[in-house]
């Protein structure tokens, strides 16, 4: 190739080269000329994010020191806000802000130095208060971002929940409730408080000084001191009244305590009634004429009354010791005051196996050596323990012997007499006859002796006069307790031997029915009678079912409307809250009325033997939360708790889940209207080999004692209203299972409702089932 032809090579690839740089070159400015926009926008972000978090800093008044690892620290928020803590810290209002960081470090050193450190070298978070001029400040210790951080702001115990539902729940809670800040002064207390400060605002009592009690302030100050919860008890006096509190000082974040004032008046006074009741009890039993002796679940003597020590002539000094039960067997026993028995060892174990038992042991009689007769009762006392009863009874035993003796003279004088007479007792045993008797109705006197009631001695009269309805009439008159039917009857019939006899009965003042014949009465009239009776009680029946009937009926159509309208102007939105209110109380009420009514009907139907149960496999746990779960919100809305409680593997049952529920829903709402603030409800199963056992107790005021026998009776009155059949119907529906019910309850310690519930329900109005075997 020539060289004018290698040179122009060589020029078009150099210029092709230039060509080729200046388009790269081109192209690279245009992405770094992007990539300087995209940092530009970044940049312009991050000075805005700044700008927002310093803005967000300046609205609130606190503050932020970053500890860095090399010793720098930086701080953070307005300039405001330093200026304010350095100056409150300094106590200085003209002190110049050289460097506010090391002063703020200076007072958290001071306040916590050694958890300063920690949070600085190990990173350890910590909480403190530092004491300024015009407040406390809280100091926050974190760590996070390879720095330590500080966060100091203003303490403040009542903030925004003051105006939430929290806070005006606390500010209408009934008892006296207040809160102090770290410094032992009034941060905030509630409507009850200032009530009972007689003052308006928190502010005018920390002005007047005023404080709830001085040993409240002191318990309130420990509580703040020790950092733990403390309880104490107050009397305070003020409304011409003496008042119990137990306060409650419960330490609070940043140094606070919030303290509590429960008013505990009522049971320090129900206390005190119940110690005069009980005084007022030992004092009854020491006028009784019959030895009491009570020992207490330790088996020492708890309380003996007068008659106990004049009995056994004891020292009272010695009884005053307390002995056990077998110290007092060993001394009468010396004194040679107890029956007389071969094996002592076996009679006094026996003796001392009576405590645990759940029911009184049969009446004992002990024949002392001195000739005296004692009869001793035995029961367990409701308080634990045993109760010993001793009555002597030596001249009860003469009066019986003489008794004995009159009867031997009646009859004689009895023997003397042309009539037939027969007495009877009030078990229906003939007691006395005389022989006339035996010649009237042609039977001996051994005859008359082996056959003993009423029914056998009767069956040997009917060959002479085999009237059924002579024998059913006298029998009501022998056997009835009724005093409408122990009253003197007569009349008169013929025998099967055509004889006209006269008969008439006369009631014994001792509870026993003489009974005279002149001849054989045939007491047709009162066979008419009795019939008469009982189709009057079967229309009586028939006639009280139908009045039911008809007055559900007539009761249930307004009280469905009553409820329809009810909730139709709850959902009125123009209706004022007050008439809304008035609306709900309407049908609340309307459906409590329905409900009773639907108790009643059920009783009835019980009554008539016409509800039949609908068996089915019931799962005894399920059972019970479906139950809680109605009444739990009426439960815990008076202030209390619910416990359910349910072995994991108890069997299921053969019941009606129905009907059962329907029962546990009676006893859970007779349970939540006994409870009151701080009680408790618990709903409990228990099984046992045959039967599983539903428990329903509260912490209520209880049943009086004698009340308890009366609680499962119908209509009877209510404390707090109802017709008075809900119990009644628990034990109604329980029975119709083949189960029981009982109720175990000690005034003022609350009351259980126990179910005895059978695994397969045995009672006669359950439907049959289909089994195959």
């Amino acid at each position: 190739m020539a060289e004018a032809d290698i040179a122009y090579v060589a020029t078009a690839g150099a210029a092709g080269l230039a060509l080729a740089l200046s388009a790269w070159a081109a192209r690279l400015r245009g992405r770094l000329a992007d990539r300087n926009r995209v940092l530009e926008a970044a940049m312009g972000r991050a000075h805005a994010d700044i700008s927002a978090r310093d803005g967000a800093l300046a609205a609130f008044e606190d503050v932020r020191i970053a500890l860095t690892p090399g010793g720098g620290a930086d701080r953070l928020g307005s300039p405001a806000t330093w200026d304010v803590i350095v100056r409150d810290l300094t106590n200085d209002s003209d002190v110049v802000l050289s460097d506010p960081v090391l002063v703020v470090l200076d007072a958290v050193r001071a306040a916590a130095g050694a958890r300063l450190d920690g949070l600085i070298d190990r990173g350890e978070a910590f909480d403190a208060v530092l004491e300024g001029q015009s407040g406390a400040w809280a100091v926050e210790g974190r760590s996070g971002a390879g720095a330590a951080w500080l966060r100091l702001s203003r303490l403040g115990l009542i903030g925004t929940a003051a105006e939430s539902g929290l806070g005006l729940l606390a500010d209408y809670y009934p008892a006296p409730t207040w809160v102090v800040d770290a410094g032992g002064r009034l941060a905030w207390a509630n409507r009850a408080w200032l009530a009972e400060m007689k003052v308006e605002t928190a502010e005018t009592a920390r002005d007047k000084g005023l404080t709830f009690d001085r040993g409240a302030d002191a318990i309130v100050a420990e509580a703040g001191r020790l950092h733990q919860r403390q309880e104490g008890f107050r009397w305070t006096t003020g409304g011409g009244r003496r008042r119990a509190w137990r306060i409650v000082a419960e330490p609070a974040p940043g140094g606070g305590v919030l303290a509590f004032a429960l008013d505990m008046t009522e049971a320090e006074e129900t206390r005190d009634t119940l110690r005069r009741h009980v005084e007022a009890h030992d004092e009854t039993l020491n006028h009784l004429a019959d030895a009491v002796a009570i020992f207490g679940p330790s088996k020492r003597l708890a309380f003996h009354n007068t008659a106990f020590q004049s009995l056994f002539s004891l020292d009272p000094a010695w009884l005053d010791e307390r002995p056990t039960h077998a110290e007092l067997l060993d001394r009468l026993r010396q004194r040679r005051l107890l029956p007389e028995v071969v094996d002592y060892a076996g009679w006094k174990a026996r003796e001392l196996d009576f405590y645990g038992a759940a029911a009184a042991a049969p009446d004992d009689s002990w024949s002392l050596p001195d000739g005296r007769t004692l009869r001793m009762v035995r029961q367990p006392h409701p308080l634990g323990g045993v109760l010993l009863l001793f009555s002597d009874i030596t001249d009860e035993l003469k009066l019986r012997s003489r008794f004995n003796a009159q009867i031997q003279v009646q009859t004689a004088t009895l023997d003397k007499l042309n009539d037939a007479v027969a007495v009877f007792g009030s078990d229906g045993r003939i007691r006395l006859h005389n022989e006339a008797f035996e010649t009237f109705w042609g039977v001996s006197g051994d005859q008359l002796r082996t056959a003993g009631d009423f029914d056998t001695v009767a069956a040997l009269c009917q060959t002479t006069m085999p009237d059924p309805s002579l024998w059913l009439g006298l029998k009501a008159r022998v056997a009835d307790p009724d005093p409408e039917s122990r009253v003197p009857i007569s009349g008169e019939g013929r025998t099967v031997d055509g004889r006209v006899a006269s008969w008439q009965t006369r009631p014994l003042p001792d509870g026993a029915t003489l009974v005279a014949f002149s001849d054989v009465t045939a007491r047709r009239g009162l066979e008419q009678a009795l019939a008469a009776k009982a189709q009057a009680l079967e229309e009586s029946t028939a006639l009280k079912r139908e009045f039911v009937g008809s007055v559900s009926y007539e009761l249930r159509t307004p009280l469905t409307t009553i409820v329809g309208y009810s909730e139709l102007l709850e959902l009125q939105g123009e209706l004022p809250e007050r008439s809304r209110q008035h609306a709900g109380a309407i049908r609340v009420a309307a459906s409590q009325l329905a409900s009773s009514i639907d108790d009643v009907l059920d009783m009835a139907q019980i009554d008539a033997g016409e509800m039949e149960l609908t068996l089915g496999d019931v799962r005894v746990c399920d059972l019970l939360d479906t139950a809680a779960n109605k009444v739990r919100a009426r439960i815990e809305g008076r202030g209390a708790t619910l416990t359910v409680a349910c072995p994991a593997g108890l069997r299921p049952i053969r019941a009606d889940a129905q009907r059962v529920g329907q029962a546990l829903e009676h006893l859970l709402d007779n349970a939540a209207r006994a409870v009151g603030d701080g009680g408790g409800v618990s709903l409990i199963a228990e099984g046992a080999p045959a039967e599983v056992r539903i428990r329903v107790e509260d912490t209520g005021r209880g049943i009086p004692y004698h009340l308890q026998a009366h609680v499962f009776d119908r209509f009877v009155r209510r404390e707090r209203g109802g017709p008075g059949v809900g119990l009644a119907l628990v034990k109604a529906l329980v029975e119709l299972h083949g189960g029981w019910a009982e109720v175990e309850s000690e005034p003022g310690k609350g009351a259980a409702f126990i179910l005895h519930l059978p695994l397969e329900a045995a009672g006669v109005a359950a439907a049959p089932e289909l089994r195959l075997g």
